[in-house]
């Protein structure tokens, strides 16, 4: 997918179109957690990100790390052969979203029902 396509076929014009894409990228449920632990903890193998994505399941988790680079935001590398590890880490465009990261997590602390955090 090339950076200057848009992912949402529902935008109604240009004036919207941005968030609905940008939306469409990271508003899904674990997008911005993945995102966000790769921002903190830097590149990281399968089983860490699973540890650090508390509560995800391993196919969610394969999908979503399988969407996000496709969407060109992971990076996805084979370290070892023998044994087989692979390391996720964000691309330059993943790495563009840590205001938008850090901006949830600010909302989040000022927002959240106590109950949430």
């Amino acid at each position: 997918m090339g950076t200057d396509e848009c992912l949402a076929g529902w935008c109604h014009d240009d004036e919207w179109c941005t968030i609905t894409c940008t939306a469409a990228i990271i508003g899904k449920k674990w997008h911005p957690v993945i995102v966000h632990r790769l921002l903190v903890n830097g590149p990281s193998g399968f089983n860490a990100l699973k540890r650090a994505v508390d509560g995800i399941s391993s196919n969610v988790l394969s999908n979503s790390l399988d969407d996000l680079e496709g969407n060109e935001l992971v990076h996805r590398e084979v370290v070892s052969d023998k044994p087989f590890r692979v390391e996720y880490s964000l691309t330059e465009r993943g790495e563009d979203l840590a205001p938008i990261i850090e901006a949830m997590s600010d909302w989040g602390e000022t927002h959240a029902r106590p109950e949430c955090s």
